[in-house]
């Protein structure tokens, strides 16, 4: 993983901008970044979800589900949060349906 969001003003950037989509696995936000920029990716675990073994759980299922879809992509910042469902997901589940999301948000 390359790229990754880290500044509140690029995270305050894609929820302003950004466009959104969910479904029970993960849920996405998206902005292009029109710069010609690398894209980069965040990963969010509300502390809602859990302590911070199962947050981290969450967070890594994103991770492999990202790196299985090839993010990031060049000219776009996407932050992925995770769902209740994603702790008992495995990759591939989360994959096929990020690959879905990710196709809402670019369109």
């Amino acid at each position: 993983m390359k790229g990754t969001i880290k500044s509140r003003g690029d995270f305050e950037r894609v929820f302003s901008r950004g466009r959104r989509s969910g479904d029970r696995l993960v849920r996405v936000r998206s902005v292009a970044t029109g710069d010609g920029r690398p894209g980069r990716v965040a990963f969010v675990a509300a502390k809602r979800l859990g302590n911070a073994v199962y947050r981290n759980r969450c967070k890594r299922v994103l991770r492999e589900a990202a790196r299985l879809e090839g993010l990031p992509v060049a000219g776009r910042d996407v932050i992925l949060f995770s769902t209740n469902e994603t702790h008992d997901s495995n990759p591939q589940e989360v994959a096929a349906s990020l690959r879905k999301l990710l196709k809402k948000v670019d369109a």
